[in-house]
């Protein structure tokens, strides 16, 4: 019989699986981006049972997955337990996709190493649940801007947002995206890590669109869109201290083609 202690009260929450653990011989520790509690890690037992029935709750707990929880939740401890959980949606391609696929785990992958403190932050949950249920379903020229569109806006959230360019710089002759500053600029860097000429404009076109639906209307050719995804990949390390390398970078580039 599990005993818990009088401080594990019990929530109802969402929640977004950004990585599961194997731990012991049937048991998965699960890293869960949660509507109420930020990111948080939960044990799980017996669902890795050498049986159909295993098998099926392990299924649940695949990086993306939106899930209805019952937790059972307590501030003074790290790993906390689920009592209940559920699917909040079933997708249609996320899983049997491959591309689609590879895009939700560069997505993951951004959100785990962005996530360092367990903190409440429901606009940045809403954010990632809204953007894993439109890509399920958005064509295939949105789909293909759609890490770029993730990239480019989840840093919001964490107060490193790449700020847009003004019309009138926009309207100039030559135009710089710093990286370093997050900002654009007539006048080139004093450092390498900017982005100029047309890359500079897509990422000006990425950052005005405002929902994912304008995806399909922004047409960038696969070059300009690897030249970003590599220019993300130095982003975030110039502003997430302890960020490391994106090891879902590679995949994506050769996928998206």
């Amino acid at each position: 019989m599990r005993i818990f202690n009088v401080a594990d009260k019990v929530h109802k929450t969402k929640g977004i699986v950004l990585r599961a653990t194997r731990y012991g011989e049937t048991s998965l520790v699960i890293a869960i981006l949660t509507e109420l509690f930020g990111v948080q890690s939960y044990l799980v037992n017996g669902v890795r049972q050498a049986s159909a029935k295993g098998s099926n709750k392990a299924s649940y707990f695949q990086p993306g997955a939106i899930l209805e929880l019952v937790v059972y939740h307590n501030e003074l401890k790290q790993l906390q337990r689920i009592k209940e959980y559920r699917w909040s949606h079933i997708y249609q391609q996320i899983f049997t996709d491959v591309p689609t696929h590879s895009i939700v785990l560069f997505m993951v992958e951004l959100l785990t190493k962005c996530l360092k403190q367990p903190e409440e932050n429901t606009d940045l949950f809403n954010f990632a649940e809204d953007a894993l249920l439109h890509l399920d379903s958005c064509n295939e020229q949105a789909k293909a801007n759609y890490p770029l569109f993730f990239a480019l806006h989840l840093p919001v959230f964490f107060g490193i947002p790449p700020r847009n360019a003004t019309p009138g710089l926009l309207e100039s002759a030559s135009i710089y995206f710093d990286l370093r500053e997050g900002s654009f600029a007539l006048e080139m860097p004093s450092h390498t890590f900017f982005l100029e000429g047309e890359d500079a404009r897509a990422v000006a076109e990425l950052l005005n669109a405002r929902h994912p639906d304008e995806l399909s209307h922004i047409q960038l050719r696969p070059s300009i869109r690897h030249r970003l995804l590599l220019a993300m990949a130095d982003y975030y390390p110039l502003h997430i201290q302890d960020f490391g390398t994106l090891r879902t970078l590679p995949v994506l580039r050769e996928i998206m083609r």
